[in-house]
């Protein structure tokens, strides 16, 4: 519910801005328990429909969805060496069960690889077997340091996507098919430009072999990793003795691929879209993508304005159009316009006495602009094309703010300069960890992904002057 507190100004505090329109716009609650959060009905919603438009086009892909125990063996997650040593800090340990102590510890899943591989190689016998496409919608936790609601925190919700092929070349192909699920969805639905690429062998996911990513660029010019795809070779299959019988006849281990994305992409539209007066929500992924606020002031005139508005709601439902009415008694038209401005939704319906009388209605934009009077039998269809042209304006005016703030370098002074602007810079890089661990240490910002398309080098390393390896881009992230 709204209130008359103001919302913290992007440019006075953004981690505070941030923060207010997660509470005040009732998507997120901090829970009891340190580092945790609550999902309130409206963040939760906007994650059912993050969920319902990636499930199908999964599934259309080709994959299944199954699910897995939270709890790992402990020797699961130690017969992957790199992966064990990449999640052992973040890991949360169950030692006694009913009282009594565990005949082995049982972690909390970070991650389901080591679980996943060890029933894959109870369920493959031949090549016929593959390949095995399978996702799972639940829940992981990692012992996070420092949290923000959605972000970051240490329970949080997503999808891990696991796969198992015959051969590498096959594995790859679905590390690709799966960024490209990810870029089309953050594009289409969060309205949320996106670079794509590989990322160093240091930001690699722990156990794979190389792992591409999906980055946005959020307000305040730092980047937002929004999805990851891993080629995971037979580090796991080895581990995990995931053999089958090839084509000719002899035992081979099996490739295997994961992919994910989680509720940091709630976090992410908070911050590409919003502005100081609340949230804005791309209409595609909206709660509600309209309101209808009736206006009266005579005890009178309530009925006939009510069942004009409730005629519409029924109009936009039959368009397809997740409406709502708002005809509360207790609450001024005035105070329901900034309730809904505050919550980000996206299309404002008002009609009145008046309006009645001269059979149309109002809309207004979430996004601003002039109030549009539009006749009542055509308010469904005008309503759906503003949606549309809000949806288009959001991703045209996010795309335009990360290109006016991605710049390339051509020296580590210009670099130190650039950063502190904040955006995506483009730089040189020699390719080696010395290197990227200096820039990192120096200057907070790290190689977001060597791009698609983008990552030949032009010059020198910008900071060892050796021989260029890779045009990276770099950018302070949360």
């Amino acid at each position: 519910m709204a209130d008359d507190r103001k919302i913290t100004r992007r440019d006075e505090d953004y981690s505070g801005w941030y923060q207010d329109i997660v509470l005040r716009a009732a998507l997120g609650d901090y829970s009891p328990v340190k580092g945790c959060m609550v999902f309130r009905p409206r963040g939760y919603a906007i994650w059912e429909k993050i969920q319902a438009d990636l499930d199908r086009r999964f599934k259309e892909t080709g994959h299944q969805n199954a699910y897995f125990p939270l709890l790992i063996p402990e020797s699961f997650m130690r017969k992957e060496a790199e992966h064990v040593k990449g999640f052992a800090p973040e890991c949360a340990v169950v030692t006694h069960g009913g009282g009594a102590l565990l005949e082995e510890p049982l972690m909390i899943r970070p991650t389901s690889e080591t679980i996943i591989g060890y029933m894959f190689a109870k369920w493959v016998e031949s090549y016929r077997d593959l390949p095995l496409l399978i996702n799972q919608w639940c829940n992981v936790l990692r012992w996070e340091m420092r949290t923000r609601l959605f972000l970051r925190t240490t329970e949080f919700l997503w999808q891990e996507g696991h796969t198992l092929h015959e051969t590498h070349a096959e594995a790859k192909e679905e590390v690709l098919r799966m960024l490209g699920v990810y870029k089309a969805f953050a594009e289409e639905m969060l309205a949320l430009p996106v670079i794509q690429g590989r990322k160093t062998d240091s930001e690699r996911f722990a156990g794979a072999l190389e792992t591409l990513c999906i980055e946005a660029l959020m307000q305040d010019g730092k980047a937002l990793q929004s999805g990851t795809s891993h080629d995971l070779g037979q580090n796991f299959a080895k581990a995990f003795d995931i053999e089958f019988t090839g084509r000719d006849g002899g035992r081979q281990h099996g490739w295997s691929t994961s992919w994910g994305v989680s509720t940091r992409l709630i976090g992410a539209l908070v911050m590409a879209h919003s502005d100081d007066q609340g949230l804005v929500l791309p209409p595609r992924i909206a709660p509600e993508q309209v309101v209808i606020v009736p206006i009266w002031k005579k005890d009178e005139e309530k009925p006939p304005v009510c069942e004009e508005a409730r005629r519409l709601q029924a109009a936009f439902k039959e368009r397809g159009l997740a409406a709502l009415l708002d005809d509360r008694d207790q609450f001024k038209p005035g105070y329901k316009f900034n309730e809904w401005e505050l919550r980000g939704v996206p299309v404002r319906v008002e009609i009145g006495p008046r309006d009645v009388a001269s059979r149309q209605c109002v809309l207004k934009r979430r996004t601003g602009g002039d109030k549009e009077a539009v006749p009542l039998l055509g308010a469904a269809a005008r309503v759906v094309e503003v949606l549309e042209e809000i949806q288009q304006q959001l991703y045209a005016r996010a795309l335009a703010l990360r290109e006016a703030n991605t710049h390339v370098a051509s020296s580590y002074g210009e670099f130190k300069e650039l950063i502190e602007q904040g955006g995506f810079i483009r730089a040189n890089w020699d390719g080696t960890a010395e290197t990227e661990e200096k820039v990192k240490n120096e200057t907070k910002a790290t190689i977001r992904c060597l791009e698609d398309g983008r990552s030949d080098p032009t010059g020198p390393c910008m900071v060892s002057g050796r021989e260029g390896k890779f045009l990276a881009t770099f950018a302070r992230a949360y």
